[in-house]
């Protein structure tokens, strides 16, 4: 895998499964590890579309073992899964790792194959699927997963409902310092659901107590002393219960409902002076948390049951002023979220390249629409759903990037056509003519070549003459054929000269036929290298030639193809922004109707009670008389 180590807090139990890079320490393929950057970045569609693209041309080479994504091909496979996993394309995932799964690896490869199904199975919450996977791990087991797979099986059985097992798994996973917290906090947890609550609350006091350096520690031991304190408080241990929630930090993700508990706990043990200092600084802080607004009416009742009604009726006062002013807000959310202002602030860069982007957007001066969904947008329904949303706007701007393309490709193949067309006439005319001598020579080398292997079997001397050889045999011909057949004495005397003439040169084409024969064939085969030269330079240019006209003919149909389908794809993704887009409008205006109804709620209750609070102030001031 590939994302940098991470746990995953849920409501009942963490998840915590670390994410280790399929890369070994050398990185021989570039392409991979452009893939490996896209996915560090968390563009998971660029990395699966690099990688995609990769595999694909590994699969279809002659011999896969020569290409440089050999070396990784395994890490490869789980990472195809493992990015399709982050882009929540569970289905494609799923048969990816299988495909691993069942293909001819090494033991300890299948086993990390099996333990990577099992995760997405979990995710997907197909709970039977997944212990099926990891029940099949078998023999060697990667190091460096081992805990985390008996981790995974804990989860398994804490959700399958079978605490007790999960308490066996998780008591074996606690020297594991890399998961300590998560161990703990579920080891707790599991005991709980296990029916024994005396060792869970034991199990949580640990967690709750556990050193922590990262932010997800610090959170799971934060909740842990929450998860405590609340089981304390419902069993009426107040003292306890507010010890275990002070332990919580002031500035984490819990500190809210521990301040607003541990303001209980005082309170139900009738400390109301003690129960006014969470509230107090809970009171303090933002406006919209539910726990905050739950405290602007705990605090006037903690005066008011110390009997200090005028200050209660003033924090009453305050209290209905704020909730006045949230209702507002929650209608200007509202009427926002229906002028279609929500999902365009979802949608900003600048929001969505800020990791707390879900904080950030509550203080966008012109985003009223998210004053109220803080909650709402941190729930793991509402991120998928929001995830699936962005990942459609950001597809939906490559398929506009990808038309644009198409059309620069329009004016690259219109550009190429004007400058090779007229061009190309006269060089087709040289190379006719060039063509045709080439055949010729060709033709000659043939020939050449079939007469001397036909004169190793039937030597024929004359034809390895020489030039000047080939003259004086011409000659002496000539002259034998001007001599006649006379018999006067000075034509015979010549015909002798001329017979001895023709015999010293045929002994000499006789007695010279080997050496000629084999410096023939050395000539031939000298020839042949440049006729191999020369065919190089044809085929080169036949390849030039073929390369120039082929960079701009042929590609209209295939370029209208692809518009078709980009014009296709982009209609779909509209069609489904819009359907996503409208269930996450309606659920969050369900959402904040929800609230609407609690601050009315809360208002009338802070209304009466300021009512009655200055009826009471007022007795007080009367003294006896007045009573």
């Amino acid at each position: 895998m590939l994302r940098a180590p991470h746990r995953l807090l849920g409501l009942g139990l963490a998840v915590g499964l670390a994410a280790r890079p399929a890369v070994g320490a050398e990185l021989r393929d570039l392409y991979f590890g452009e893939a490996l950057y896209h996915a560090y970045q968390g563009q998971y569609f660029d990395a699966l579309q690099r990688l995609d693209a990769e595999l694909a041309q590994y699969r279809g080479l002659d011999e896969p073992g020569l290409d440089t994504l050999h070396y990784h091909i395994n890490g490869a496979e789980f990472s195809v899964g493992d990015f399709e996993l982050n882009y929540r394309m569970h289905q494609r995932a799923g048969r990816a790792i299988k495909a691993v799964l069942e293909g001819a690896v090494d033991e300890a490869v299948r086993n990390e194959a099996a333990f990577r199904l099992a995760r997405i199975q979990f995710q997907k919450d197909q709970l039977d699927d997944a212990l099926h996977a990891l029940a099949r791990i078998e023999g060697t087991v990667p190091g460096e997963i081992q805990d985390d797979v008996e981790f995974l099986r804990a989860n398994i059985y804490l959700a399958t409902g079978r605490p007790a097992e999960a308490v066996t798994v998780l008591e074996e996973l606690r020297s594991d310092e890399s998961l300590a917290g998560f161990v703990a906090y579920n080891l707790g947890i599991a005991l709980l659901q296990d029916g024994r609550s005396q060792e869970a609350i034991e199990q949580l006091d640990q967690a709750g107590q556990l050193p922590a350096g990262d932010h997800a520690a610090l959170a799971i031991r934060d909740k842990s002393n929450l998860v405590l304190g609340s089981m304390l408080f419902e069993a009426a241990d107040f003292e306890r219960a507010k010890q275990a929630l002070d332990r919580v930090r002031l500035e984490g993700p819990f500190s809210n409902q521990a301040l607003l508990r541990a303001g209980w706990a005082e309170a139900s043990a009738a400390q109301y002076d003690r129960a006014l200092v969470p509230w107090n600084i809970l009171a303090d802080r933002e406006p919209t948390d539910v726990a905050v607004q739950e405290a602007m009416l705990a605090v006037p009742h903690a005066y008011a049951s110390l009997n200090v009604p005028g200050r209660a009726a003033l924090m009453y006062g305050r209290a209905l002023e704020l909730f006045s002013n949230q209702i507002e807000r929650v209608d200007a959310s509202i009427g926002s979220i229906r002028e279609g202002r929500f999902l365009d602030a979802l949608i900003r860069e600048e929001s969505r390249q800020d990791q707390d982007w879900v904080i950030r957007l509550r203080s966008l001066p012109d985003a009223p629409e998210t004053y109220y969904l803080m909650e709402l947008m941190a729930s793991h329904d509402f991120q998928t759903a929001l995830q699936n949303y962005l990942d459609l706007e950001d597809l939906r701007s490559k398929l506009l990037a990808w038309s644009t393309g198409l059309d620069a490709f329009d004016d690259i193949i219109r550009l190429r056509g004007q400058n090779y067309e007229p061009l190309l006439p006269e060089v087709d005319a040289q190379f006719r003519e060039l063509d045709s001598r080439i055949r010729l020579r060709f033709e000659q080398r043939k020939h050449l070549g079939d007469r001397l292997q036909a004169m190793l079997t039937a030597p024929r001397p004359e034809y390895l003459a020489t030039a000047d050889e080939q003259i004086a045999g011409a000659r002496i011909a000539l002259i034998e054929q001007q001599l006649g057949d006379s018999d006067r004495p000075a034509s015979l005397a010549l015909r002798q000269r001329a017979a001895r003439l023709r015999g010293a040169l045929t002994w000499r084409l006789e007695t010279e036929y080997p050496e000629r024969l084999t410096a023939a064939h050395e000539h031939l085969n000298e020839l042949n290298a440049h006729v191999e030269a020369l065919t190089r330079q044809y085929d080169s240019f036949v390849r030039t030639r073929q390369a120039a006209t082929h960079s701009y003919v042929g590609y209209e149909a295939q370029i209208e193809r692809l518009r078709e389908r980009a014009g296709d794809a982009l209609e779909r993704v509209d069609s489904l922004m819009a359907r996503q887009g409208h269930m996450i409008e309606t659920v969050a205006i369900q959402q904040l109707e929800a609230r609407r109804e609690r601050l009315v709620a809360q208002q009338t209750q802070a209304r009466y009670a300021v009512a009655d609070s200055y009826d009471r102030a007022s007795r007080v001031q009367a003294g006896p008389e007045g009573r």
